[in-house]
């Protein structure tokens, strides 16, 4: 997804403990992960409306297609 490697990786890991110190690191990586969850969620109650949606769409079209066959 963001293609970087185990160094880029490394160095970024090394620099956010640098700047947030080691006793906010977990503080952060629990927010960051809430978010994330949160994001994931939102974005499935979203899918699951379209499907459900377009379900209902597909039902009325199948209905008036047999209204206009009668």
């Amino acid at each position: 997804m963001f293609n970087i490697g185990g160094s880029e990786l490394f160095f970024i890991l090394f620099m956010a403990l640098l700047f947030f110190g080691s006793k906010k690191i977990p503080e952060i990586a629990r927010g960051l992960g809430k978010g994330l969850r949160e994001m994931k969620d939102a974005a499935r109650g979203v899918e699951n409306e379209i499907t459900r949606e377009m379900n209902d769409i597909k039902k009325d079209v199948d209905v008036k297609k047999l209204i206009d066959k009668e």
